[in-house]
C-alpha cells in the first residue's frame, strides 16, 4: 500500500524554505515578475478583452518561476543553501521551451475546466501540480510531463488539493492586503501592487510544487520497493544546511 502525503509537512517545509531562502527567491521573483507583471496590468488597463491575454502572460511567467525553484529545493534538500538566481535561471534555459509549451497547454485546459463547471477545473489543477518539476528533472518529450505529474499525484490527489487549497488561502489574503493598500492610488499603484504580489506569492505555489514532486516520487519509489535514486532526501524531512 501506498503511504500517504504529509500534508501538513509539505506545507511546513513550503513555508520554511520560503523563509530561509528568502533572499535568493525575492530576486528571482523580481526577474521574472517584474516585467511580466507591468505587461499583463498594462494589458487589463488598455483593454478589458486583453485579460485573457494578460492571465496567458502570468501563466507562462509562473511556469518558469516554478522550474526555476526546483533547482533551490533540490540543493536544500541535499543540504546546500548556495543557490543563486543566475545558477537558477541556467538551470531551466534547456528545459525553457517545453516549460512554456506543457505550462500553456496545462493552462489552458485548467481554465477551461474552471470556465466550464469549475470542478474539472480543480482536478486538472491538482493532478497537474508537479509538471514543471517533472519537465525540469525527467525532461519526458512532449506532453508526458502531464501524465507523469498525474501518475505521480494518483493516491494522494486529496491531499495535493489541501495543500494546493492552504496555499491559495495564503496568497488570496496577501494579495488581498495589497490590493486594499493601493486601492486608492490610482493605475501607478494598481500596477506597483499587482508586481509586489507577484514576488510576494509566487515563490508559495513554486516551492509547493517542488517539495510536492520530492515527496511523491520518494513515496511511489517506496511503494515500488525501489530506491528514490535523488540524493538524501526522505519524505518527513530535509537534512540540515552545511556548516
Amino acid at each position: 500500500m501506498q503511504a500517504q502525503l504529509d500534508v501538513g509537512g509539505v506545507i511546513r517545509r513550503v513555508l520554511d524554505i520560503y523563509v530561509d531562502q528568502a533572499p535568493v527567491l525575492m530576486p528571482a521573483a523580481a526577474v521574472v515578475f517584474v516585467f511580466t507583471g507591468i505587461i499583463a496590468e498594462l494589458l487589463v488597463a488598455a483593454s478589458a478583452s486583453l485579460a485573457l491575454v494578460a492571465l496567458l502572460v502570468d501563466l507562462v511567467a509562473t511556469t518558469l518561476f516554478t522550474g526555476m525553484i526546483v533547482e533551490l529545493v533540490a540543493d536544500v534538500r541535499d543540504g546546500r543553501r548556495d543557490a543563486s538566481v543566475g545558477r537558477l535561471l541556467r538551470a531551466v534555459s534547456p528545459v525553457l521551451g517545453q516549460l512554456v509549451l506543457v505550462g500553456l497547454v496545462a493552462g489552458v485546459a485548467v481554465l477551461i475546466g474552471f470556465v466550464l463547471f469549475i470542478v474539472p477545473g480543480l482536478v486538472l489543477l491538482t493532478i497537474w501540480a508537479v509538471f514543471a518539476p517533472v519537465v525540469v528533472l525527467e525532461r519526458p518529450p512532449g506532453l508526458r510531463a502531464l501524465g507523469r505529474s498525474r501518475e505521480l499525484v494518483k493516491g494522494n490527489a486529496w491531499r495535493v488539493f489541501a495543500v494546493i487549497f492552504v496555499l491559495i488561502i495564503v496568497v488570496v489574503v496577501l494579495s488581498d492586503a495589497v490590493d486594499v493598500a493601493a486601492a486608492s492610488a490610482g493605475t501607478g499603484a494598481a500596477i506597483v501592487a499587482r508586481v509586489v504580489v507577484g514576488i510576494l506569492t509566487a515563490p508559495l505555489s513554486a516551492l509547493a510544487a517542488a517539495v510536492l514532486y520530492f515527496d511523491l516520487r520518494e513515496l511511489h519509489a517506496g511503494a515500488a520497493g525501489a530506491p528514490d535514486r535523488s540524493g538524501p532526501f526522505q519524505a518527513g524531512g530535509y537534512p540540515p544546511a552545511s556548516p
